[in-house]
């Protein structure tokens, strides 16, 4: 089975290596992309079908029916703004759709506090040669496909 991963986000797509943090840098928590998003306000969906499991204002995990889940991180050290500057628009637990609001923020004030707004888009307990057609250079839109992942 081959599950799409859309982008939660539109914006410049880069490897996971040239994001600004060495867990995520290094792809210690699992393979995946990232999305530099334009500044300004920034909706940022659901990437596949499925429910969320996990919801802060700066990073959601949400899990398909057979059980793989994709983790969001909505720019980085954003955990320090405890909340500040996010609206989230569903709760854990509940079903969404790929391509759902889930959470809104500000990336240019993501920006001004010294923070980088990039947001990496992780595969869960997966390894790298489970993902194809994986973006990882120029500009994507919110919705479009960043990689596929083979279950």
């Amino acid at each position: 089975m081959t599950l799409r991963i859309v982008a939660p986000v539109s914006g410049r797509v880069l490897p996971l290596s040239e994001v600004p943090d060495p867990v995520f840098s290094a792809a210690l928590v699992g393979p995946g992309a990232a999305i530099d998003p334009p500044r300004g306000t920034v909706e940022a969906v659901a990437p596949i079908t499925g429910t969320v499991v996990k919801l802060h204002p700066h990073a959601y995990v949400v899990a398909s029916a057979d059980g793989a889940a994709v983790l969001v991180h909505l720019g980085i050290d954003t955990v320090q703004l405890g909340g500040e500057g996010f609206t989230l628009h569903v709760r854990d637990g509940e079903a969404v759709t790929a391509g759902q609001p889930m959470v809104s923020f500000d990336a240019s004030v993501i920006e001004a506090g010294g923070r980088s707004p990039m947001c990496p888009i992780i595969a869960l307990d997966a390894t790298a040669d489970q993902l194809d057609d994986v973006r990882d250079s120029g500009y994507i839109g919110g919705n479009e496909a960043l990689f596929t992942l083979a279950r």
